[in-house]
């Protein structure tokens, strides 16, 4: 008798060893990683850029210019570094921009790289100086020099690199320092998604996984996710798990259900987002208020509020950000529901 068998008590005493994933799992954690860009969905200029230049290589025969994708989080950038390797038929390396904090941490990446292979670094923006300065002669020339001993005795040693694709994913396009951004061929700025891709993301996503979800309940989905399919994927994760407890079609009621439960209201904004947004209102009476005080007043890191919470509530035309501080918008007032001109706004918390 397994946990699902509809006959087993409640009270069952849980597994220990759980099984492996499910087939639905499985297909689930594929949608998210479509293997082509006939399979990606959005990005359509990005994608036509790619294909023309995968195809302008083969057609060559040499490797693919050096890409950069920048772009907010959770909007394929991984996903399309591995497209761009299995379009061009080549094998793929995943590193990441924190993992390498020395230049000899990049040498032994790039020594051991094969021919024609893509070498996909995420947050480059975070790699150390001298890794970056490394980098440039590997990606022009293709080749390095390794430094051998100290002092007046140390001699530079030039080490051929097979040739190689570097892809770089990076949130913070503007920390990358002019020399490095210029050696990329080609450099992609990936977009925020409509409503209409997003629910084409989501019902590729349903169907993989088997799940029965009304039309209008992957729009509701859609219109939650702050224009990112990741986290649309992971809206419609948790709608499943509600219908799968309560039972039933997953429709908008209980889209609503599921998605209340969490704490993501009509426009996507989750706890953090309101609790910053009825902060602003309700205790500087919309503000201006500066960074600091904001985080302060929630009880969370000024680098969280400024790179996680703002950008959407910004976005939106929730709040603004002035010389003085930020700011709710009429918009802001009128989500949260607070009369402008109440005079309770300050009550007890002054």
């Amino acid at each position: 008798m397994t946990p699902s068998d509809p006959s087993t008590p409640r009270d069952a005493s849980p597994i220990v060893n759980p099984e492996p994933l499910s087939e639905g799992e499985i297909a689930f954690e594929g949608a998210l990683r479509p293997r082509s860009l006939a399979e990606f969905v959005g990005q359509a200029r990005v994608r036509g850029q790619l294909q023309l230049l995968i195809e302008a290589a083969a057609i060559q025969n040499r490797t693919p210019d050096h890409i950069l994708l920048a772009g907010p989080p959770g909007l394929g950038k991984t996903t399309l570094a591995m497209i761009v390797a299995h379009e061009s038929d080549r094998p793929l390396r995943l590193t990441s921009g924190p993992a390498i904090q020395h230049a000899g941490d990049l040498a032994a990446v790039l020594s051991s790289l094969v021919p024609g292979e893509v070498l996909f670094v995420d947050e480059i923006h975070r790699m150390a100086r001298t890794a970056e300065e490394m980098l440039y002669l590997a990606m022009e020339d293709f080749r390095i020099d390794i430094m051998v001993g100290k002092g007046a005795g140390a001699t530079s040693i030039p080490l051929d690199l097979a040739p190689f694709t570097l892809v770089g994913a990076t949130t913070r396009s503007g920390l990358l320092p002019n020399p490095l951004r210029d050696r990329f061929g080609f450099t992609a700025h990936l977009e925020f998604y409509s409503t209409d891709e997003l629910v084409h993301v989501l019902r590729r996503a349903a169907a993989l996984i088997e799940l029965s979800i009304d039309e209008a309940a992957l729009v509701e989905i859609a219109q939650r996710s702050r224009g990112t399919p990741r986290i649309a994927n992971r809206l419609l994760r948790r709608v499943r798990d509600y219908a799968l407890v309560h039972g039933g079609r997953a429709s908008t009621s209980v889209v609503d259900a599921a998605l209340e439960l969490y704490d993501v209201d009509v426009l996507g904004l989750d706890r953090l987002d309101r609790a910053v947004m009825n902060i602003l209102i309700t205790r500087f009476n919309g503000g201006p208020v500066g960074l600091s005080t904001l985080a302060v007043s929630v009880g969370e890191e000024a680098e969280t509020i400024e790179s996680v919470v703002e950008p959407f509530l910004v976005r939106v035309g929730l709040i603004t950000r002035t010389p003085r501080g930020r700011v709710a918008t009429a918009a802001g007032w009128r989500h949260m529901g607070i009369d402008r001109s109440s005079d309770s706004l300050f009550g007890d918390d002054l």
